[in-house]
């Protein structure tokens, strides 16, 4: 008999819903392309009409303004470019602002040169420097173009929140465009795209119990796109070649269905970080958790235990059976010093640990992480003492 384990890093990816899976299995008997014009290929084409929808509603944005790629990682890239399109015309980007604690995908600076991007430094909470950007904006050349700014709804490490709508705000002003990653936010907290919030949004299946592989854009208006990053049969108006990957869209849009039910829920979630950050306070009392001081994702805990190396307590967590990061999971399995919490003012940390929790997360997996953490204290006093 298998031994139980417990799955705590939702952050990274969250477990595929049955009605996901369901949703994939059914568009796999489809056999058309659903750009043919036949009977079966409107038949696929029904199904991604669908899922668009789905996926709209669960940011109420207009389903006419979904695009569907292949990620996050994907979208990023397309939408962080200085070359747009108006119409038949262009529209220049000429800088773009990001967050030093943003993701990688954003912070890397898609397709900008280096020396067109400038990062905005983040407080000790992890809160975006609101000064700091408002005077980026107003130094801002407008003769060479208009500024992009891209930052993230909230940190996939830490599980804050940052003020979108202030941030909107200052960068609307200024007459910028605003790209939002709300990878970790969407099925989180309420997203509306018809209020003044982002310009584009940034989606991710699988961080929402859909499948890998899909993500989307979602504009808040149709006047202007990016030029494409992908050129190919016209797919996606145009925005996005290739042909679509009917089965991964199917799954996303039965995810965003359920995320957006889930939202009711979200209080339960709240509960069950509160019972992960209380164990973590009672069984090691100098722990540090991270961003408390700020509004966060009620799924999400970063915590470091003094004198111990994040990377070997990861170790030890799976070994008794518990699953969860070392901040993000996307730089090949490598575990180093978290750029998030330098940006907070941490410096080169021993870095932390990401605890990150879903809807389906159990009693018995809070056990489970609760026994692991004792194992570990346990042998953290005994170092102590012995030296």
């Amino acid at each position: 008999m298998a031994a139980a384990r417990a799955y705590l890093d939702y952050n990274a990816s969250a477990p595929l819903l049955a009605e996901a899976r369901e949703a994939m299995l059914a568009a796999l008997d489809l056999v058309a392309n659903p750009s043919s014009v036949h009977a079966e290929g409107r038949t696929a084409r029904r199904l991604i009409d669908a899922a668009r929808r789905d996926v709209a509603s669960l940011v109420n944005a207009r389903v006419e303004h979904v695009v569907f790629t292949s990620g996050a990682t994907e979208a990023a890239s397309t939408l962080l470019t200085p070359d747009w399109q108006m119409g038949r015309g262009t529209v220049r980007m000429s800088r773009l602002y990001v967050c030093e604690a943003d993701h990688p995908c954003l912070l890397n600076g898609g397709r900008f040169p280096a020396a067109l991007v400038t990062r905005i430094g983040v407080d000790a909470r992890g809160i975006a420097d609101l000064a700091q950007l408002t005077a980026a904006m107003a130094a801002h050349d407008k003769a060479e173009g208009l500024p992009l700014v891209a930052i993230h709804a909230a940190n996939n490490e830490t599980g804050v929140i940052q003020p979108v709508e202030a941030i909107a705000a200052i960068v609307k002003a200024a007459g910028g465009i605003l790209v939002v990653d709300a990878v970790q936010a969407a099925g989180r907290v309420s997203i509306d795209m018809s209020a003044p919030y982002a310009d584009y949004l940034i989606l991710s299946s699988h961080k929402i119990g859909g499948p890998r592989g899909v993500g989307a854009i979602i504009a808040a208006a149709d006047l202007m796109m990016p030029k494409p990053l992908i050129n190919g049969g016209g797919q996606e108006k145009g925005h996005r070649g290739g042909t679509e990957n009917l089965a991964a869209i199917a799954g996303f849009g039965a995810a965003a269905r359920q995320a957006l039910a889930g939202l009711n829920d979200v209080d339960a979630l709240a509960r069950r970080r509160s019972e992960v950050e209380t164990i973590i306070k009672t069984l090691v009392p100098d722990a540090e958790i991270y961003g408390t001081g700020a509004p966060r994702l009620a799924n999400t805990t970063f915590f470091a235990i003094p004198g111990v190396k994040a990377e070997t307590a990861q170790i030890a967590f799976d070994l008794a059976g518990v699953a969860l990061s070392a901040g993000s999971a996307c730089s090949s399995g490598k575990v180093g010093p978290s750029h998030v919490l330098k940006a907070m003012g941490y410096g080169d940390s021993l870095g932390a640990l990401r605890v990150s929790i879903g809807h389906a997360t159990s009693a018995g997996d809070i056990d489970l992480f609760r026994a692991a953490l004792a194992g570990i204290a346990q042998r953290r006093a005994g170092r102590e003492q012995a030296a």
